[in-house]
């Protein structure tokens, strides 16, 4: 499960996210996906993900190979990739070269572009737009001895409260019947 997100079935395809993603990228570089086309050959060749990366991060692929050559198409997914990496994206985000050019897994290329997205919010010279949701931060809370100490002799809520426990109202079962004279 490797470079796909927790939040994405292996795999499983999800069209609005594809949508967003795409939006996402048209609104950045500026250039529209065609039509003619389905997603993947859009992305296929990496020209369109190069140019992304480099309005997010000026000058980070300095060379992007528009011969549609299989190996040129290769170079330009690792650039991608490699600048993904150097951009701030969490190595497991990242897609296999294969999922995309051997479409062997869309989706895993989807959630690599949603991880981009995110990454940008960590990048305060970037205004936007974005894509998903902005990433929860680190908020350390330190504590002095004295306030650990004392919060050993509480017991919490969630251990459960034995205030007013008792067996009243309990009926289990039938009751026992005695006759007697038989």
């Amino acid at each position: 499960m490797a470079g796909r997100p927790r939040w994405q079935a292996a795999g499983k395809r999800e069209p609005e996210q594809e949508l967003e993603a795409r939006e996402w990228i048209e609104s950045i570089t500026g250039e529209r996906f065609d039509d003619g086309q389905s997603y993947e050959d859009n992305l296929q060749d990496g020209v369109l993900l190069c140019k992304l990366m480099n309005k997010l991060a000026p000058g980070s692929i300095s060379k992007i190979n528009t011969n549609a050559s299989h190996f040129k198409m290769m170079e330009n997914l690792n650039r991608f990739q490699e600048a993904c990496k150097h951009y701030g994206v969490p190595h497991l985000d990242i897609f296999q070269t294969s999922d995309l050019s051997e479409r062997k897994d869309i989706a895993a290329v989807t959630g690599t572009i949603f991880a981009l997205g995110r990454t940008t919010y960590k990048h305060p010279e970037w205004t936007g737009p974005w894509l998903g949701p902005r990433p929860s931060e680190e908020n350390r809370r330190h504590f002095t001895d004295e306030q650990l100490k004392g919060g050993a002799t509480v017991i919490g809520l969630q251990a459960g409260t034995n205030r007013g426990a008792n067996q009243s109202g309990i009926s289990m079962g039938a009751t026992r019947k005695i006759l007697l004279g038989k």
